[in-house]
């Protein structure tokens, strides 16, 4: 059985827990990310929409090493063993076929539809563009919900559930203002598989891989089937 490991070696103040919280929580409401697409839109997809996660990360990253003076193994970040890998591979494929009877069968029996639009958008960029799309989801986003604040909430809060409900509402959130209300049903079904990885294994990277394989079928690899018919 996988003993669960150690997420860091103490616990940072509360103060600068509260204020990487308010940063992760701006973050995570998406207004950063919304100014920059307004403001910035004119210097393309990347540098308006991508650029902004991955200054976030870093941020993050950043602040949890030099003003919480944690190690990054706070935020989740320990060698994943083969199991870790092989777990992740396994709910990848659960989300995947999830995602698929929600989409096939959820959605018509509620009249429901997807942002059609916006899938199109994305698979539309180049390929170079939805791989990196892809990489900063499952890197930015598994960074932000589940290492940050998840692991402050629940240090904060002395509770896993906590952590993992507020870390797991604010997920689906973040996915209606681009992809819309319906999305958040498939958005909160992925949140929900991959806030129980983390929690269950806490290794970010395995989490990391699962969000990688889910996003790449979506939006690299269906993509690149669809040419070819």
């Amino acid at each position: 059985m996988h003993t669960q490991q150690s997420t860091g070696r103490g616990r940072a103040p509360v103060g600068p827990i509260l204020i990487g919280l308010a940063l992760a929580l701006a973050a995570a409401l998406t207004p950063f990310a919304h100014w920059a697409k307004a403001h910035l839109g004119g210097l393309g997809p990347f540098w308006s929409g991508e650029l902004p996660w991955w200054i976030m990360a870093l941020a993050l990253l950043l602040y949890t090493r030099f003003a919480e003076r944690q190690p990054f193994a706070s935020l989740g970040f320990h060698a994943p063993g083969g199991w870790d890998i092989g777990w992740a591979v396994i709910f990848a494929l659960a989300m995947l076929l999830g995602m698929i009877v929600i989409a096939g069968v959820v959605f018509p029996m509620f009249h429901l539809h997807q942002n059609v639009a916006e899938y199109h958008l994305l698979t539309d960029a180049p390929f170079w563009h939805r791989v990196e799309l892809v990489t900063r989801a499952a890197v930015c986003e598994e960074i932000l919900f589940r290492g940050y604040i998840l692991e402050r909430i629940e240090g904060l809060t002395g509770s896993v559930w906590i952590g993992g409900l507020i870390s797991w509402a604010l997920f689906t959130y973040a996915h209606l203002a681009d992809w819309g209300a319906a999305q958040l049903i498939i958005a909160g079904f992925g949140g929900a598989l991959l806030t129980f990885l983390y929690v269950w294994r806490r290794n970010l990277w395995s989490n990391m891989l699962t969000h990688w394989l889910v996003d790449g079928v979506g939006f690299v690899l269906m993509p690149m089937l669809n040419t070819h018919h």
